[in-house]
């Protein structure tokens, strides 16, 4: 993201909301308070964080709300409510995706429905495939411990992203490798994973079989799912 010299506004991050309206679904708030349309139904950029559950004061009452953080052309936070159909097709769609996609950029995007209903659709914007779940039993989700779950794998996501980039930021490519290689050592150690049992995972996980044939981004998620596993072998 380039950093403009000189006077302009002050770099906070824009709030974004969900309404459904004639044609658009999220606005933006002027200084104001006044309602600023937003026709564009996708925004595309890295998530980075994600808030469930925030009790937020309004001028109708505390009201209890979820905050997505995503970066790109600069930050911004989606904020819906915490039980509408928005933020509950935003749950389900980032509970299914690995932390292999979480590194990258999404689109996330605004569908209206019937009513006052809108939902959230998440897009690879390579592939530009959707991200499916299954509605089924929606009413039975427990819905607050869904969002710390995703909570949890996007926060997990972040601490790895800033370990790698102060990597990246100190060492050549061929260097960056041998220090992640290493760090994925640490936890095989850790977890007592056999050779074998470490060939088996990525053949089945990633087609190969050797750390040394995985991308970056392979072998960062490779590592958050051994910190997983040790974090629940922790806490079993």
């Amino acid at each position: 993201m380039e950093v403009k010299l000189g006077f302009g506004a002050v770099p906070k991050p824009q709030y974004v909301f969900v309404s459904k309206e004639p044609d658009h679904c999220w606005y933006m708030l002027a200084e104001d308070e006044k309602r600023i349309p937003i026709y564009d139904r996708a925004l595309t950029g890295v998530i980075t964080e994600i808030e469930v559950n925030k009790k937020v004061e309004t001028k109708f009452g505390p009201v209890e709300k979820n905050d997505l953080y995503i970066l790109a052309d600069k930050p911004y936070i989606i904020r819906s409510g915490s039980e509408s159909y928005f933020s509950q097709s935003l749950l389900l769609s980032l509970d299914v995706l690995t932390s292999g996609q979480l590194h990258n950029p999404l689109t996330i995007t605004v569908s209206p429905g019937e009513s006052n209903v809108v939902f959230c659709k998440i897009y690879d914007p390579i592939t530009y495939r959707s991200v499916d779940f299954l509605w089924d039993g929606y009413k039975e989700v427990d819905w607050q411990a869904l969002g710390q779950k995703v909570s949890l794998k996007i926060n997990r996501i972040q601490n790895s992203n800033e370990e790698a980039i102060q990597v990246y930021a100190n060492t050549t490519a061929s260097e960056i490798h041998a220090v992640l290689i290493a760090q994925s050592d640490t936890y095989l150690a850790q977890l007592n994973w056999t050779p074998e049992q470490g060939r088996e995972y990525l053949q089945q996980r990633y087609g190969k079989r050797s750390r040394l044939q995985l991308t970056d981004t392979e072998i960062l998620d490779f590592i958050d799912y051994l910190k997983l596993q040790l974090t629940q072998n922790c806490s079993s």
